[in-house]
């Protein structure tokens, strides 16, 4: 007999925005995801856990208890509030928490309210190989907390999907129907399975990531739902620059779109920062790559004079969280930032 999918059984991937249990991090120890540079990001990462744990658990993968250790002397030195702080000895092949961490999804009204989903990982299309030990991230935190799992049995991001918690998911086709994922899939099918596996009922997509976006256009550098029918998304103004024509015809898109309710999206502009580069390599820097705790959001910053415009938009759309900004400066040389490095846990 075929199990049933999660939608089947009434269970949803909630917003954001919804409140939390724990925010789930893998702790960055690979060496080759900054290099020459991973021991400048420690100090900015455990600011982000500081005002994580102020409101929440924070969650946190680890290799041992070596670096368990090195963790806490860490947060420690940040003033973490360590009574908040949890650890796991579950091994990772890197630390983007959100692409390998579980899916959460949540049913108020059945006997087992909460369950994960775990996808396969391929690492972004098989950039960035081994990658087994993330893959098994999700089974390995359902299993210490006796939850049932599904697994689709296709790769899948949770740095590719956006939600309104209302039944709608964003996603980019560069990303999703890029040949390096799920060739075997054409776009229904696609959507067939973000319907079954995350409890969704409608898939809008763009186009286009940002450059410099190892993941192939992740929605989360680009386009974040702040309500239920209200996206932010970012612009370039800079007509020579690279992301103008990419993240205009975004836009375009995105003004063509209806909800299930037949509501256009409320659509707030966002701007991007200049363009930070290093080592010759221009990076996904991005104000979207927003993290969304209970208490506050918390936004990647850049040395830019674009920063404090971004940070009070943002905090125009979030009335019940204050708007905090940390320098991402280093952190961005790994391709990612506080996004892409945390993954919700959904109280219910």
């Amino acid at each position: 007999m075929t199990q049933p999918t999660p939608k089947q059984l009434g269970y949803y991937f909630p917003a954001e925005f919804h409140p939390h249990i724990a925010t789930w991090l893998s702790w960055p120890h690979k060496e080759a995801s900054w290099p020459g540079k991973i021991h400048t990001i420690f100090p900015y990462y455990s600011r982000f856990v500081k005002y994580l744990a102020d409101s929440e658990k924070v969650r946190i993968n680890v290799l041992d208890e070596a670096m368990k250790a090195f963790a806490t002397g860490h947060l420690q030195a940040e003033g973490v509030n360590l009574a908040n702080v949890e650890f796991f000895l579950h091994p990772t092949n890197d630390a983007w928490c959100r692409d390998h961490g579980p899916a959460f999804l949540i049913n108020p009204a059945a006997a087992e309210k909460k369950v994960v989903v775990d996808w396969n990982y391929n690492a972004w299309g098989g950039k960035y190989p081994p990658f087994e030990q993330d893959d098994v991230i999700p089974t390995l935190i359902a299993n210490h907390y006796k939850l049932p799992v599904f697994h689709p049995g296709i790769i899948m991001e949770g740095g590719s999907v956006e939600f309104n918690g209302k039944g709608t998911i964003l996603t980019s086709t560069c990303c999703l129907l890029n040949e390096n994922r799920n060739p075997h899939l054409n776009r229904d099918q696609v959507e067939e399975y973000l319907h079954q596996y995350y409890g969704a009922d409608q898939v809008l997509w763009v186009e286009d990531g940002i450059v410099g976006d190892d993941t192939d256009g992740h929605i989360d550098d680009t386009i974040r739902f702040v309500n239920e029918d209200t996206v932010l998304t970012v612009v370039e103004t800079d007509k020579q620059d690279d992301n103008y024509e990419l993240l205009q015809q975004n836009l375009r898109q995105l003004k063509q779109m209806r909800l299930l309710n037949d509501k256009q999206l409320n659509i707030i502009e966002l701007p991007m920062p200049d363009a930070v580069i290093y080592d010759e390599q221009r990076l996904p820097a991005s104000y979207a790559n927003f993290y969304i705790s209970n208490k506050y959001v918390i936004v990647p910053t850049f040395q830019c004079k674009k920063d404090d415009e971004a940070l009070q938009i943002i905090s125009g759309c979030f009335k019940d969280r204050e708007v905090i900004g940390i320098d991402s400066t280093e952190i961005i040389w790994g391709l990612g930032s506080f996004h892409c490095l945390s993954q919700q846990e959904p109280a219910v």
